[in-house]
């Protein structure tokens, strides 16, 4: 079974460089499972639910998002537009399952391929560096208590190199595939750890690279030189897709495979 995970999209520059390869990819590696992780897709900060509907035009199964999550609040409406037992696009739409309770939305979504394999998909949010009020680390493990599908995806969205890396170690054997998301800058240390657990640091963006992290350089570099705060605009310059394939076996979820892209146009 393949499943491709798309890192952070970023603002229009990263919607259309995954629109341009998207197709290519999931026709090539056979996909069966396509998550993508939306936080940023609308203008850089937060999604809209149109640009949700757009990405699960293109083929997407789960959107998973970050710390940006509340930026757009027209996005409550649609997450609260379901009940949680629902299959339909607005339940496939995940915030981090680790926030404060009783929020808007769910943070773990299960579902079936068209090929008839159960899989679940987790949303977590790191909190070295980060305003997040629950430990992932437990949330974890609670969650898992309640997944019977033996693939399961997990998007740590997490600051920090070392919580990420201890997240991997923590859930090896227990997940398919832990990938790091947030930084946007892509690792190059993607591999299969002891128990079968696929693992990569950071994915990275899906948007503007002539940028930093996805923002227009002029304003972020202002910043830095006077320390004065300043509106950021997502730049629109030199885009690339950013994504990682991992391979699994479906009856026991074990990753036996994980290889990451960046494409440009």
């Amino acid at each position: 079974m393949n499943i491709l995970f798309v890192g952070d999209i970023f603002g229009s520059a990263g919607r259309r460089i995954v629109r341009e390869h998207i197709g290519y990819l999931r026709e090539a590696h056979s996909i069966e499972l396509l998550v993508v992780n939306a936080e940023n897709a609308a203008g850089g900060f937060g999604l809209t639910p149109q640009i949700a509907e757009d990405l699960f035009d293109l083929g997407a199964d789960v959107l998973t998002t970050g710390n940006h999550i509340w930026d757009k609040r027209e996005l409550v409406d649609y997450l609260n537009s379901v009940p949680a037992d629902s299959q339909d696009r607005p339940r496939r739409v995940l915030r981090p399952a680790n926030l404060q309770p009783n929020l808007p939305g769910y943070g773990i979504f299960e579902g079936v391929t068209t090929t008839g394999v159960p899989y679940a998909v987790v949303d977590l949010q790191g909190r070295v560096f980060m305003n997040t009020p629950s430990d992932p680390f437990h949330a974890a493990n609670d969650l898992l208590t309640t997944i019977q599908a033996k693939v399961i995806l997990v998007d740590f969205h997490a600051e920090a190199t070392s919580e990420k890396v201890a997240m991997g170690w923590h859930l090896d054997g227990r997940v398919t595939a832990v990938l790091g998301t947030h930084t946007h800058i892509p690792t190059a240390d993607e591999r299969i750890l002891p128990g079968g657990t696929a693992f990569q640091t950071d994915v990275g963006m899906s948007g503007p690279y002539d940028s930093v992290i996805g923002v227009e350089k002029e304003l972020v570099l202002h910043r830095f030189l006077t320390g004065m705060p300043g509106k950021f605009e997502a730049a629109k310059e030199n885009p690339k897709m950013c994504a990682t394939l991992v391979a699994c076996e479906p009856l026991t979820g074990r990753a036996t495979r994980i290889q990451r892209f960046m494409l440009g146009e």
